[in-house]
């Protein structure tokens, strides 16, 4: 791989990398337009961008196109991930696409200590989930009620009433989730979800739904270690309320702030919005949502439409982010 100068790199662009899913849907041919590879199963997920052992990224377009997301880790270090993630073999962050046509199993995903405690590589994942379309009647089913105990939870977590032991919101386009490590959680059906998490790919079901696999039997449960991650102390409303209307200025919401793993903001814009990675602290991941964007500076640009990630290098400085064909197009910003 013939790789160029730190200076001419540019924002790059990913092939999506499918996932068949027993409960898998139809909404990102139905919504985004995307055409999906062959497939046995139900398409469920796409992995956007991933650095891990077993999966990796390829660059789509520009010079580098070939070239896997960790061959540019491991070339360019800081100058594509920033001084935050100084130190990493693999890229810290992955993005996701999940396109749920039934409900996902009732999981969770183990935090630092747990992941200590259980062993067997366990990795700690903290997510957002970000809903791009929902269906009507469409749930989202995030984190334990307020009255909720965890002897109930025992007794019930084979039945599927368990739902009544959840905070159930109805989806709406536009809101956000912020799933810490150990919030006991299920996707609804209906459902496309943008998802940015921690390079993890652990997570312990506890309740599938009475639903077998592609094989016909059921998918494997794991809940002891499943009941070993839940926080049972953390009852707040995981809930990020979207922005409510259009305007024609633009504008900027925090949707995760206070997070030590990644940083978002939706940004809802009318107009070129200029942005700038600094002083090389971290990269930008930029995924459009609603409408077609141009991004980048003078030639070293590049072009998504919905659903779509580029990810600016975080040497990269100055940059526009430019909507090309809608009146207030959204587009989700994520950073260390």
């Amino acid at each position: 791989m013939k790789f160029i100068e730190y200076e001419k790199l540019y924002p790059l662009k990913f092939h999506p990398i499918y996932m068949e899913r027993v409960w898998g849907g139809t909404m990102m041919s139905e919504v985004l337009d995307r055409q999906l590879p062959p497939h046995d199963a139900p398409i469920g997920e796409s992995w956007e961008l991933v650095d891990r052992d077993e999966v990796k990224s390829v660059v789509a377009n520009g010079e580098l196109s070939g070239a896997t997301l960790n061959q540019l880790m491991a070339f360019y270090g800081s100058r594509l991930v920033g001084v935050k993630a100084i130190g990493k073999k693999n890229f810290p962050l992955m993005v996701k696409l999940i396109d749920a046509g039934e409900r996902l199993s009732l999981q969770v995903h183990p935090d630092e200590k747990a992941c200590e405690l259980l062993g067997n590589g366990a990795e700690p994942k903290t997510e957002m989930w970000y809903v791009i379309s929902s269906r009507p009647g469409a749930k989202i089913f995030a984190g334990l009620s307020g009255r909720a105990t965890k002897i109930e939870l025992m007794d019930m977590l084979d039945s599927p009433d368990v739902e009544r032991l959840m905070q159930t919101y109805p989806s709406q386009s536009g809101d956000a989730y912020f799933i810490t490590s150990g919030t006991l959680h299920a996707i609804g059906a209906g459902n496309l979800i943008l998802e940015i998490q921690q390079n993890s790919d652990t997570t312990y079901r506890v309740n599938d739904w009475g639903r077998l696999g592609t094989d016909g039997k059921p998918r494997t449960l794991h809940k002891e270690q499943g009941l070993k991650s839940i926080n049972f102390t953390n009852r707040t409303s995981p809930r990020v309320a979207g922005a409510v209307g259009t305007k024609n200025f633009n504008r900027k919401f925090d949707v995760v702030k206070l997070c030590p793993f990644f940083k978002v903001s939706d940004l809802r814009l009318c107009s070129a919005w200029g942005d700038d990675t600094g002083s090389g602290e971290s990269f930008h991941l930029l995924t459009a949502v609603k409408g077609k964007f141009r991004i980048g500076r003078e030639e070293l640009t590049a072009e998504i439409i919905p659903g779509e990630t580029v990810l600016i290098p975080a040497c990269f400085g100055r940059y526009s982010i430019e909507p090309l064909d809608t009146d207030e197009a959204v587009i989700v910003k994520t950073t260390l």
